[in-house]
């Protein structure tokens, strides 16, 4: 293939269940490459048809992604752009299946027992590993933070955004947190479950980094307490205990938020209140140069530097249809200025939040409690 096409191959690697030592997989060999630009399909269409490669997928709307059939072997040549979300994905599964054994046995086991199934379509095949995947992936991204649990801590405790823009747009429209039981979410080092306390509030922070959670304890076990939780299953908190569930800047890393919020409304208080902060659609759409701003997808940056992180964009509109949808009542939508204070500690970055959009915060309420039997149950 790089004797086809020579300095277009940005990159090129073996994805898939093949490309896992031990996996049970059919004989197809899936490989990613990614050229400059898919949709200038003359740069390398007509060499990999000369090759013998066949075009059999054209999807300029998801991705902006092809794929061919290979020549003399079982090969899906999925072709992406630069900047595209699938390339992180594959390499993150791919890299969990092979380093851990438990993951590898699960998926094989899954896979196993879809295969002996019939099937209409292969695709229903596919769709129905998603579960899975997702729950492989979720636990993956989340380790990507227990190896720099310290370095984050320190960034999210002197960081002007976290401390003097995002904190305080969560406090506010948090309300009078006195006296109330608080479930924060994606808690990270737990600077914000630390607020929440100094304001009179019974904190429990979950997050799905054990690192993190670790750094919490030693930093705020003193105001609040700190458990490992994974807020896309079922988190380890009775149906109607809590006032207030604060998400600061967690929802994004989720793909599917269905079961997440209705775990947040599980856990509710009917009229209790659901605050998170997320990106702003709009300024991920402007900053990673995307032309579909109404598409759902995986984007990868560098935060704090050096350390890749993985995460989601998509409109307005699906994020409030999300929230409608699990059947909270959207009480504020906020996009909020940074404090006073900001323009002192960090004058051009203060100008920065003032002027762009960064952050995007929703205030919505339980409206009714479900009664028995409705919704799902925490764990015993």
């Amino acid at each position: 293939m790089r004797g086809v096409l020579g300095e277009r191959v940005l990159v090129l690697e073996h994805v898939g269940s093949t490309s896992v030592p031990g996996l049970c997989a059919k004989p197809i060999v899936d490989i990613l490459l990614e050229v400059p630009d898919t949709d200038d399909e003359d740069a390398y269409l007509p060499a990999l048809e000369a090759a013998g490669y066949r075009l059999v997928i054209r999807e300029p709307d998801w991705e902006k992604h092809r794929c061919f059939k290979g020549p003399d072997t079982n090969i899906n040549l999925h072709v992406y752009s630069p900047g595209n979300g699938q390339t992180p994905r594959y390499r993150l599964f791919r890299d969990r299946l092979r380093s851990h054994p438990e993951e590898l046995a699960l998926y094989a086991a899954k896979k196993r027992e879809l295969a002996a199934k019939t099937w209409k379509y292969i695709q229903n095949y596919a769709d129905a590993k998603t579960e899975v995947v997702e729950e492989i992936l979720g636990r993956a991204r989340a380790e990507q933070y227990d190896g720099h649990s310290e370095a984050y801590a320190e960034h999210a405790e002197k960081s002007v955004t976290n401390v003097l823009y995002d904190r305080p747009a969560i406090l506010d429209l948090a309300g009078d947190v006195a006296g109330k039981r608080v479930l924060d979410v994606g808690c990270a080092a737990g600077h914000l479950s630390a607020l929440l306390a100094e304001r009179g509030a019974d904190v429990v922070g979950v997050d799905a980094s054990a690192g993190m959670v670790a750094v919490a304890r030693r930093k705020f076990g003193d105001v609040a307490r700190f458990e490992v939780a994974d807020i896309t299953r079922p988190l380890p908190v009775e149906s109607g205990s809590v006032d207030v569930l604060t998400a600061s800047l967690v929802l994004h890393y989720v793909k599917d938020w269905g079961p997440t919020l209705a775990e947040f409304r599980r856990v509710l208080k009917p009229g209790g209140v659901l605050v998170f902060s997320v990106h702003h659609p709009g300024e991920d759409w402007r900053w990673f140069g995307k032309e579909n701003y109404f598409e759902v997808e995986l984007l990868e940056d560098e935060f704090p530097p050096g350390q890749v992180v993985r995460f989601y964009r998509r409109p307005l509109s699906w994020t409030f249809q999300a929230v409608r949808d699990a059947g909270f009542a959207v009480d504020r939508l906020a996009e909020p200025m940074p404090v006073a204070e900001a323009d002192e500690a960090d004058p051009e970055w203060a100008a920065n939040l003032r002027t762009k959009p960064r952050f995007l915060y929703f205030r919505a309420v339980n409206p009714a409690w479900r009664g028995p039997g409705s919704g799902r149950r925490s764990p015993g």
